[in-house]
């Protein structure tokens, strides 16, 4: 199964390090990241747990509960939590998914035959309040995952689904963004009365909604 951008991202029921979880009620009204780990005790995927766990503060501020998955059970979670504090100077703090029976993996095609059929691939999942999926992102064994990234991404959701904007290239948080092409001027002198510099009249350059003067 492929998981599509704006698709609803699929319910669950699965046991986790924090007890038995029913995905979309476990989420309630937060945004949520589902991230895959081929499996436990692995070492690219042991530095990126414990760099989720030292963001937690980042989550919290964005309202985004982070769950991680592999295809071990429980007791190796639990295991594997320990060298990660013991390592990465950080406890994990949020549940992961056991999936030894490949339940969650098939649902969100997270077992990519080609490159192996007993392991999950590196995957990242955005999911948004209406528990859409709004983010996906597959990654090598080889290179760890920018979990800066994710956050960059999930500001620029939060701030246009609140705004009729959208983010430039390498924006960041406090940069300029741009007015949505749907916005004509008219519109946009009532929405963003401090006025914008026009690049061409597609892009049109303005002031992050919220921002400071």
């Amino acid at each position: 199964m492929s998981i599509q951008l704006g698709q609803i991202a699929p319910d669950f029921e699965q046991d986790t390090t924090q007890g038995r979880i029913r995905f979309h009620e476990w989420l309630g009204n937060s945004w949520g990241v589902l991230f895959s780990h081929p499996k436990d005790f692995t070492p690219v995927c042991t530095t990126e747990l414990g760099a989720v766990a030292k963001l937690a503060p980042e989550w919290a501020k964005r309202n985004v509960k982070v769950i991680g998955l592999s295809v071990d059970p429980v007791d190796s979670h639990h295991a594997w939590e320990g060298d990660i504090a013991e390592t990465q100077g950080s406890a994990v703090d949020f549940p992961m998914i056991a999936d030894p029976d490949r339940k969650v993996s098939n649902l969100y095609g997270m077992v990519h035959p080609d490159a192996d059929p007993t392991i999950t691939v590196r995957t990242v999942f955005v999911i948004d309040p209406n528990k859409k999926v709004r983010l996906s992102l597959t990654y090598p064994p080889s290179a760890g995952r920018n979990f800066d990234e994710v956050l960059r991404v999930i500001d620029s959701l939060q701030l246009t689904d609140a705004h009729k904007v959208t983010t430039p290239a390498n924006w960041k948080h406090g940069d300029d963004v741009i007015i949505a092409p749907s916005v004509n001027d008219e519109t946009a002198k009532g929405l963003f009365p401090d006025g914008w510099k026009t690049l061409k009249p597609y892009l049109r350059l303005v002031k992050q909604p919220g921002t400071a003067k």
